[in-house]
């Protein structure tokens, strides 16, 4: 096969698929090959190359008698927390090591090349934080994922493993899950674009639980236009979700390249007022971040966004609020892994609670424990009114306080993470270091909103950096819009980790 079709995102694939240049088995043979290549990134549990290319090869006859769909022949790979029938899921813990669902995820589904599905090849399973809980992608209990950009540094968590195959073309676009940052700050550290939709615009089936008032699944990929294309296919309403909006699936396609209402062409973003946290912009924000940042905010400008200053008074408080009600709903959730029902049992114990003890002792890592003990705790008689009804009380007036911004502006910007990309095991000893790199995404998070990060160039060290952009509910159309009128002013988008 002729050319680097790894470099074309998937609307550039689709294309490419649709006029012949090359096969959609040719295109999964291609990857494959990659995969194999850059496995020391770490960035892949699992790969079933015969299973992908025997749907290459669907795809490919499909098309020749004239079908179509839209992701119909284009490989991508899913995080390992979305239940797959036909590869295991693991989640990224020992607990899970033998576990295989009998069924997929709705996001799984309706991004596949079964019935009513867009037709996506899936490549295999993505490495992440154990149970999706860490911002680094070292809490896995099967290896860290290493940066594209720099093998040494982290590419962030917890959909690190999805970050880092984008970054490194191993697959065009993968999906996501963000609780508090997971899918924001990967796509910062690796120089990918990431979405975040509003909480209950894709469907939670068949994800694993973390904190399920938080946890919503989303798309990384190379640009706005990718992501636009994945979350269509993936949106809509789920009846087995209890928790998915009402709303039919969107198309987040239609309005790229348009001017909002109102405005001329020439300045696409005429009359769009972009809020700036104060909050956002703290003296120990990094400086190259903090440069990017504006950086690209002036280019927003350039296009007829007008900046204007507001505020989130609360953004310091979103980081010891999430970490009440994260931790507690996790403690909940993951009560189910007792060796009883499914995945790992201890063979070390002599009667039903120690067998209990052992199962989770052996099974989960220290970041999981670690969190199970602080929900326990804070869930505890006597403790529940003191930390948990009142983190949920703060959370309710951090809601509040975007809606008040959202009164002075249309879209907020700001930084993703305080940094670039730390160095593996530089925050080993230290947690709490990790969980304060989480104080800019974790507002959106407890508010249930959409969010963005979009590449804005290279920082210290030549590492990427990511501009958040934060909609008001519902608003990931204009989100995907702003965002791809940027991509299309600039280059940020396009750039590559060397090697690659």
């Amino acid at each position: 096969m002729s050319g680097r079709p790894e470099q074309l995102g998937v609307a550039g694939l689709r294309r490419a698929l649709a006029a012949r240049e090359f096969s959609s088995v040719e295109l999964t043979q291609h990857l494959l090959a990659r995969i194999t290549a850059h496995h020391g990134l770490g960035a892949f549990l699992h790969v079933d190359g015969d299973r992908a290319l025997a749907a290459a090869a669907r795809a490919d006859q499909r098309r020749a008698g004239g079908g179509d769909a839209v992701l119909l022949g284009v490989p991508i790979a899913h995080k390992d927390v979305f239940v797959t029938a036909d590869a295991p899921t693991t989640a990224g813990s020992r607990m899970l090591e033998r576990y295989a669902s009998p069924f997929d995820a709705t996001v799984v589904a309706r991004l596949g090349d079964g019935p009513g599905g867009a037709g996506a090849i899936t490549l295999g399973k993505l490495n992440c934080d154990e149970f999706a809980m860490g911002s680094a992608n070292e809490n896995s209990a099967y290896g860290p994922v290493r940066n594209p950009w720099d093998a040494s540094r982290v590419p962030g968590g917890s959909s690190g493993g999805s970050a880092a195959a984008v970054a490194a073309r191993l697959v065009p676009a993968a999906t996501g899950t963000d609780t508090g940052g997971s899918i924001r700050q990967p796509a910062a550290f690796t120089g990918t674009t990431g979405i975040k939709p509003t909480y209950g615009v894709c469907s939670r089936y068949g994800i694993i639980a973390f904190a399920s008032s938080l946890d919503q699944a989303g798309v990384l990929a190379r640009s706005a236009e990718d992501c636009a294309l994945l979350l269509s296919a993936m949106s809509g309403h789920d009846p087995r979700d209890a928790t998915s909006a009402e709303r039919p699936p969107q198309d987040y396609v239609r309005d790229l390249g348009l001017p909002v209402p109102g405005a001329a062409a020439g300045r696409p973003l005429q009359g769009l007022r972009i809020g700036l946290p104060r909050e956002f912009f703290p003296a120990t924000l990094a400086g190259d971040v903090e440069g990017r940042v504006r950086a690209a905010v002036t280019e927003l400008v350039a296009l007829g966004a007008q900046a204007v200053d507001v505020s989130l008074p609360r953004t310091e408080l979103s980081i010891p609020v999430y970490y009440i009600i994260a931790p507690a709903e996790a403690s909940s959730n993951l009560s189910r892994y007792d060796g009883v029902r499914y995945g790992h049992r201890s063979v070390h114990a002599d009667d039903l609670l120690e067998m209990y003890r052992r199962t989770r002792a052996e099974g989960f890592g220290a970041e999981v424990k670690r969190r199970i003990m602080i929900g326990t705790y804070v869930l505890s008689h006597g403790y529940y009114d003191a930390y948990y009804l009142q983190a949920q009380k703060l959370r309710r007036m951090i809601a509040d306080d975007f809606q008040r911004c959202f009164k002075d502006c249309d879209l907020i910007a700001g930084p993703v993470a305080p940094s670039v990309a730390w160095k593996i095991g530089e925050q080993g000893d230290d947690p709490v270091k990790a969980y304060l790199a989480d104080i800019f995404t974790l507002p959106g998070s407890l508010a249930g909103l959409p969010g963005m990060s979009v590449p804005a160039g290279l920082g210290d060290h030549g590492m990427p950096v990511g501009l958040q952009l934060i909609g008001n509910y519902f608003d990931e159309a204009r989100l995907l819009q702003v965002a791809h009128a940027l991509q299309q002013a600039t280059d940020w988008h396009q750039a590559a980790p060397a090697g690659v």
